[in-house]
């Protein structure tokens, strides 16, 4: 094996809106990088939802968050993740799941990933601290003007 498929194999991505990026993903990070060389997070923009941060603001957040991580790079994409995957250089996708309904959802998608580009889904499991913890939650509680401190790293 050579070592640029080596280093390929050791570069995962974890991909999500991330509006906003909450504790629940920085955990889902933070356990996955001693498993990788690298990890590429990667912000998804969908022309047919509506964000309430850009992603440029979304990328600067996080990147701004792990500043000192040399491992962490953050890019935006805006389509299919396992060719976001491909061009990040990655085999592996990393995705944290709260419920069995996010767990059934994942295992489709890392089935077809499987299946269309050979790419693995490397599954987390939320910290029953985190389970509750959405991105759709902090957008509903700061749209009421609640402080969300507690739920962003």
């Amino acid at each position: 094996m050579n070592k640029a498929s080596n280093a390929q194999q050791r570069t995962g991505v974890f991909v999500g809106s991330f509006d906003p990026f909450t504790i629940g993903h920085a955990d889902i990070v933070d356990r996955a990088l001693p498993l990788f060389d690298r990890i590429v997070i990667g912000v998804g923009v969908n022309e047919r939802k509506q964000y309430m941060l850009t992603a440029e603001e979304r990328c600067r957040r996080i990147s701004e968050l792990y500043k000192e991580e040399p491992k962490i790079e953050v890019l935006t994409y805006n389509d299919l993740t396992v060719d976001f995957a491909h061009r990040a250089g990655a085999r592996y996708i990393i995705k944290g799941v709260r419920s069995m309904k996010d767990f059934e959802y994942e295992r489709e998608q890392a089935e077809i990933n499987r299946r269309i580009g050979d790419v693995e889904t490397l599954l987390l499991y939320a910290d029953p601290r985190y389970e509750s913890i959405s991105s759709s939650m902090v957008r509903e509680l700061i749209h009421f003007g609640k402080d969300v401190k507690e739920f962003l790293p």
